[in-house]
């Protein structure tokens, strides 16, 4: 029934969702409190195309008790400070989303208020210049941060960029270890049971049965628990995120290693260009309504920075998410709970927050509808949040190139969204949320980058003295320049500390 103890926790697919699953249930339970079996077929690809992440991944292997250098040599990984972004606001610009604060606040005010007094006297120079990851990725520098900084020196986030296949065998042998059990196998049949339409087990194509109490779809796509057997729904957000197919290749390293992801808009879409150790990732995410297959293929061909080493791999998707992300007894995660394309990497962030969320809402004694609810109310707010800043990078435009640019810089947006822009807007100021993923400095980063210029500033931070105010600003900005000189380059960190072994050819 459904208020019996949940105690057997099965995985459908695996790939990085399920096994990110996997890792963190068997790492939660410890092998005492409920077992875990994660069901995956050799024979069934993943897509696999979030290959940068975000600074919250850290807490993830924190969790799971990752030593970091061990993972980056194990994964062919280097390091992420943020995102570049080239042509979004129009052709020939470039900004950068660095992963950390411009400044830190004083006197109870966000630093850029500051910053906008000295700009509105043509004082202060360039926002970038007090973003801790931003000169520092400019520079191609990197170390990991000490845990205190100077007074009034920012800190330094950063993520990783990693080879996606074998992150999910790294945490594959992890979860292994600690008693995952792995099933090899095709699912053929998913059973209900007749009284309450809760998944009670899976046939699969050899005849074997796997039976569970909870289960955790990880399917991709195609949502085989979730969508196909529970018909949980999808809301398509297509109107507002077009793109909707993606070819992926990689192509020769070169040296030097960049600390950041690229983000180049095309007419058509964007292309992501993702470095590690021993290759580069690229792809272009395209709309197919505005340009052909064909054409995608070439304009990524066409810009890459080494030859490619294979054909480049079609993906076809539609923005969205699953109106319910829980249902009954099974939760998805990762491709079966939805899609937003990756432009800000928060793919494998959604996996992360998904089974974070999961396990401090599961209820372990049965069924518990309240913790459904909120689960899905949580996922739900997170997707739309998320949503909201990707569709910012379409919308805040003054490219008129392509018809997908026209589209995108003159389609209604949500209301959500136009309210946090016509608020930066007016007053400088950016709204928040609760547990919003993207904190002022990432909206600041895209407001300013894509051409929104606030009309006005918070005037408290005209209390203090201007001649007070110049020097502080311009302080911060030469012990940022000062630090991240001292530096040692992104390459030479990874070749002293965590430099991975040539992969076997």
């Amino acid at each position: 029934m459904a208020d019996q103890p949940y105690r057997k926790f099965v995985v459908v697919g695996g790939g990085t969702a399920g096994w990110i699953a996997a890792a963190t249930l068997i790492q939660a339970l410890k092998g005492k409190v409920g077992e875990v079996e994660l069901i995956e077929s050799d024979e069934i690809g993943t897509v696999g195309v979030g290959e940068a992440t975000i600074p919250p991944i850290q807490f993830l292997n924190g969790l799971l008790g990752i030593d970091e250098f061990d993972f980056i040599k194990k994964t062919q990984a280097t390091f992420k400070l943020g995102i570049q972004f080239r042509d979004w606001g129009k052709l020939g610009d470039q900004y950068f989303h660095p992963f950390g604060p411009y400044g830190e606040p004083f006197e109870g005010v966000g630093f850029h208020h500051y910053w906008l007094r000295l700009r509105a006297q043509g004082e202060g120079g360039s926002l970038d210049d007090y973003a801790m990851a931003t000169v520092t990725a400019r520079m191609g520098k990197f170390a990991v941060p000490p845990k205190e900084l100077p007074p009034g020196v920012p800190g330094l986030g950063y993520a990783y960029h990693f080879d996606a296949g074998l992150y999910a065998k790294y945490l594959r042998a992890y979860a292994e270890a600690r008693g995952v059990k792995r099933t090899e196998g095709k699912i053929a049949k998913v059973e209900l049971r007749p009284e309450d339409g809760f998944v009670s087990g899976l046939t699969l194509a050899d005849g074997r049965r796997v039976e569970g109490d909870f289960f955790v779809d990880c399917s991709g796509f195609r949502g085989l628990l979730i969508e196909q057997a529970l018909e949980a729904g999808f809301e398509d957000w297509s109107h507002w995120l077009p793109c909707d197919r993606a070819l992926a290749v990689p192509c020769e390293s070169v040296s030097p290693m960049t600390p950041y992801t690229r983000a180049t808009a095309r007419a058509g879409g964007w292309q992501w260009r993702i470095p590690l150790q021993h290759r580069i990732g690229n792809g272009h995410v395209y709309c197919s309504s505005f340009i052909s297959d064909d054409e995608a293929a070439a304009t990524l061909l066409a810009n890459l920075d080494g030859k490619p080493q294979a054909d480049p791999r079609p993906l076809r998707f539609t923005a969205g998410r699953r109106k319910k992300s829980w249902s009954k007894n099974v939760v998805a995660l990762g491709l079966a709970g939805g899609f937003m394309e990756p432009l800000e990497s928060t793919s494998i962030h959604l996996v992360q927050t998904g089974a974070m969320r999961l396990l401090s809402l599961l209820p372990f004694g049965g069924y518990d509808p309240a913790a459904e609810l909120e689960y899905n109310r949580l996922t739900q707010i997170e997707y739309e949040q998320i949503r909201d800043f990707i569709i910012l990078h379409y919308h805040a435009t003054e490219r008129t190139d392509s018809p997908l640019w026209n589209h995108c810089r003159t389609m209604a947006i949500p209301d959500s969204l136009a309210h946090k822009i016509e608020l930066f807007r007016n007053r400088a100021k950016i709204a928040r949320f609760d547990d919003q993923l993207f904190a002022e400095p990432s909206w600041l980063a895209v407001f300013l980058g894509q051409g929104i210029a606030p009309r006005d500033y918070d005037h408290l931070a005209d209390v203090p003295d201007y001649a007070v105010v110049a020097s502080r600003l311009r302080g911060v900005g030469q012990k940022i320049a000062g630090i991240a000189s001292g530096l040692p380059s992104h390459d030479a960190f990874i070749a002293a500390t965590c430099k991975a072994d040539p992969l076997a050819s």
